[in-house]
């Protein structure tokens, strides 16, 4: 127990024999259950988690019949630590590559009921840990940071792909886990959800931990960015029409529809005019103007619709 509230610790794990030992080992006093969702693991896993609840009962082990994905461990964790009536929920990795030791300064906003929602974010520690990750990951973390940004709302977050969090009970039972994203890419899915609901989220600096040897993540920057990109569109949009039409109304729906429109005709346009002048059938004055106008109109709605956007996150 924390500050008077029953705290939880979920871990994911598939397939993590090696490094599930060492992270179960540096669970601090402050949690007081740990669910393990086995997410039909082929090694032993299981057993490495038997093992260690023969020691300390605080660990439970979770089974899944069939591999579900991480975020459908995740989810699994979520609704097991709901049910038994826990006020806060916090997932780390199987891995041992977040510190557990840093998981007050998670806890205490939601604790102080600042906000629903706080994730790790390596870059606000940028001195700790983060001189080792390799460039083959920073670069695709940035990108779909940026990505997730406007995806979910939250423009002040960063390292979206950190899976380092914490969520209040409340915000368990509020969101529609059925929908959401079930593999690798569910943090960024996971914001979004947020966000369509109203609930809170903050940035937390943690440490980054690579340890020397260990093949801990098992996601290819490049390949993860491509995957998760169309899925940041779909939800985008669904967030857009479940937060500002369905469950409240918001004229921002509108000045992004009009941006979304206008700024791809005035390219389109644009490119239809430089053919015509390319192959020599000339553009009128009118056109030039017209086109000009979709292009400024088209930037313009959306900044003010990402700005509008900005102001409901906070």
């Amino acid at each position: 127990m924390y500050r008077d509230k029953k705290v939880a610790l979920v871990i994911p794990a598939y397939n993590e024999e090696r490094l599930l030992g060492p992270t179960l080992e540096s669970v601090p006093e402050v949690i007081d259950a740990v669910f393990v969702v086995d997410d039909c693991s082929t090694d032993s896993t299981a057993q490495v988690v038997r093992e260690h609840s023969e020691r300390d009962g605080r660990f439970q082990l979770v089974q899944h019949e069939t591999n579900q994905g991480v975020g459908q461990a995740i989810i699994t964790g979520y609704r097991r630590s709901s049910e038994e009536d826990f006020d806060i929920t916090v997932v780390v990795g199987g891995d041992n590559q977040m510190p557990l030791e840093q998981v007050t300064d998670l806890l205490d906003p939601l604790v102080d009921g600042e906000v629903d929602y706080s994730k790790g974010n390596r870059f606000l520690m940028p001195e700790v840990g983060l001189e080792d990750m390799p460039w083959t990951r920073f670069v695709p973390n940035a990108i779909i940071s940026l990505l997730t940004k406007v995806a979910s709302g939250y423009y002040k977050i960063y390292d979206v792909v950190d899976g380092y969090t914490a969520i209040t009970k409340r915000a368990i039972d509020l969101i529609d886990w059925n929908i959401a994203w079930k593999g690798y890419g569910y943090p960024m899915d996971f914001l979004v959800r947020l966000n369509a609901y109203g609930l809170k989220v903050r940035d937390v600096p943690r440490r980054a931990i690579y340890l020397a040897g260990e093949r801990q993540s098992q996601i290819k920057g490049g390949r993860y960015a491509f995957k998760v990109a169309p899925m940041l569109v779909r939800v985008f949009f669904w967030r857009l029409f479940t937060r500002y039409l369905v469950r409240d109304f918001h004229p921002l729906l509108f000045f992004f529809m009009f941006g979304l429109i206008f700024l791809p005709l005035g390219v389109a346009f644009g490119c239809f005019l430089v053919y015509q002048q390319w192959v020599g059938a000339g553009v009128s004055g009118p056109q030039s103007v017209v086109c000009s106008l979709l292009v400024i109109m088209g930037i313009q709605f959306l900044l003010f619709a990402m700005l509008y956007d900005m102001q409901e996150g906070e």
